[in-house]
């Protein structure tokens, strides 16, 4: 792990690169299944990230069954950070939480609104992973890599750092 991003450090550039682009792949963690995307909507707070989904999925019908891990696996639009973040799933029908993060897209899958019978909020509480940043983007990332081949050195690609968002 690099020595110059701390795990305070990755966090923080977690939850802001979340608040800015928020879809990533999540899934339960266990092996043969699949993750899907997913809108998350972060509280940095308490470590955990809300989805919307429908309650007539595979996806929601597991995490109803109850005692689920699962795996949020996310990549900044920028490309500037990504990350890989474990922790508990639930199903979990806060209705304050619905009214704070509702807006145009995510009403566009519930016909009736914030009443439809298959409006459904997963809590991912989420506990230990790892982050990576990079503030260099493509063009930084090419230019280490064009110095590591001409001077057979290995690039720079940023930092990484384990985190427990709990």
């Amino acid at each position: 792990m690099s020595d110059h991003l701390t795990p305070a450090e990755a966090e923080t550039a977690f939850w802001k690169s979340l608040k800015q682009s928020n879809t990533g792949m999540l899934g339960i963690d266990r092996p043969g299944y699949h993750h899907q995307p997913m809108t998350g909507f972060g509280e940095p707070e308490t470590g955990t990230i809300w989805f919307f989904t429908r309650n007539d999925t595979d996806f929601a019908r597991d995490v109803a069954a109850g005692g689920q891990m699962g795996m949020f696996c996310y990549q900044a639009k920028d490309e500037k950070l990504q990350a890989c973040i474990h922790g508990r799933l639930a199903i979990d029908l806060d209705r304050e939480r619905i009214d704070r993060f509702w807006n145009p897209v995510v009403a566009a899958w519930y016909p009736d609104g914030k009443a439809d019978p298959h409006l459904t909020l997963i809590r991912f509480d989420g506990d230990d992973g790892r982050v990576w940043v990079s503030d260099t983007g493509m063009l930084g990332f090419g230019y280490q890599i064009l110095k590591a081949n001409l001077t057979k050195s290995t690039p720079d690609a940023g930092g990484v750092a384990d985190v427990n968002l709990g």
